[in-house]
């Protein structure tokens, strides 16, 4: 008892309640992005409320284990992960209007499968990396690690789901530069990568290749696939300074702006909210994302660290690349916003991802079991 009292008081409090807030910032926005919809807003806001506390629920089960018992079983994890994504393909359900089937319906509860597999691999990925810190720059290392990758990035591609496999890319960049990857071998993968993009064009599919002329030019076709952005763009310009308050965004209450509660909430906080809002969640994102990374440097082991860094580069790519999407600077690639969009899969990996870095930190003293 003395032990889980002493790890109880090392948990890091101010990023658990950083994330809470957050959470319950994107519960306000959801009600207000859904109140307009003939169905009413309740059920949007009693899922994504129970999205949260299940997600609190297993941030404390993740809590009451070692971190490095997911180590000892990445393997497992790993295997689980993949098995999950080759589901989605034989028994997947729920496509959506470009085709893609990302879902897998148990005893009436639909769930995505890919979220879940990004903390599984990300997990082996660090456990990997771990083990052959001092022969990271062997090609035999790299290779493996391409492979443990490659698999998921494949079943992913396969759905399709391009968003997706992008995060796999960047937390594994960004675990193997922890770990002090040369940037000569960076560069070279960022040269082979942007000299692969012709052959990659051809793999895309259609709409995955108007999403791209329609980011490179919007206006080619504003009543089509430019339409969302273009609406994002209108939403976001409209805020101003303090918004046009809850409710009461035109673009928002008025259905111009689409997928509203999910990919685009951030325009939904631009034009209600305006730029105080967007500063103030942008604030709170950088204050969780510098805590994780400040958690990851006083890891105990490289494990722990490369983990920690892991999520958090996988956190950092679905804020950031959200927020690019919604203004313009990306291509449309149907990233939501973590713990503002709804969407209870997304909501419970992200407090997954939360809970394994928390329990990094609460154990970064050594303790006598």
């Amino acid at each position: 008892m003395k032990i889980v009292n002493r790890l109880i008081k090392k948990i890091d409090y101010t990023l658990l309640i950083a994330v809470l807030i957050v959470c319950v910032f994107g519960v306000i926005t959801i009600s207000s992005a859904t109140s307009s919809l003939s169905a009413g807003n309740e059920r949007f806001i009693r899922t994504q409320t129970v999205s949260i506390f299940m997600g609190l629920a297993a941030i404390s089960i993740i809590l009451l284990f070692d971190y490095k018992t997911f180590a000892r079983f990445h393997i497992p994890i790993y295997i689980l992960s993949n098995a999950m994504l080759i589901a989605v393909l034989l028994f997947g359900t729920g496509r959506d209007q470009w085709g893609a089937n990302r879902w897998i319906s148990i005893a009436g509860f639909g769930f995505q499968p890919s979220e879940f597999a990004k903390i599984g691999v990300a997990i082996s990925i660090a456990k990997i990396v771990a083990d052959n810190k001092e022969n990271i720059h062997k090609i035999s290392t790299l290779l493996k690690v391409i492979f443990y990758v490659s698999l998921p990035i494949g079943l992913v591609v396969v759905q399709p789901d391009l968003g997706t496999s992008l995060t796999f890319v960047f937390f594994t960049f960004g675990i193997l530069f922890a770990a002090g990857l040369r940037y000569k071998h960076i560069f070279i993968a960022g040269v082979t990568g942007l000299l692969s993009m012709p052959m990659v064009w051809t793999f895309l599919e259609h709409y995955q290749k108007t999403r791209i002329r329609v980011f490179l030019n919007p206006e080619s076709d504003p009543m089509g696939a430019g339409y969302q952005i273009l609406q994002s763009k209108l939403a976001i310009g409209s805020g101003m300074l303090t918004g046009k308050g809850l409710y009461e965004g035109i673009q928002t209450q008025f259905g111009f702006l689409p997928e509203r509660q999910t990919d685009f909430i951030f325009s939904v906080i631009a034009e209600e909210l305006g730029f105080i809002g967007v500063v103030f969640l942008i604030t709170m994102f950088i204050f969780i994302l510098l805590k994780c990374i400040k958690i990851a440097r006083e890891a105990k082991d490289d494990f722990g660290a490369y983990l920690v860094i892991g999520l958090t580069f996988m956190l950092a790519f679905h804020i950031f690349g959200n927020i690019a999407m919604t203004i313009g600077l990306m291509p449309v690639t149907g990233k939501p916003l973590p713990f503002v969009s709804y969407g209870g899969t997304f909501m419970l990996s992200n407090m997954i991802a939360i809970g394994l870095i928390l329990n990094v930190n609460m154990r970064k003293d050594l303790i006598n079991f």
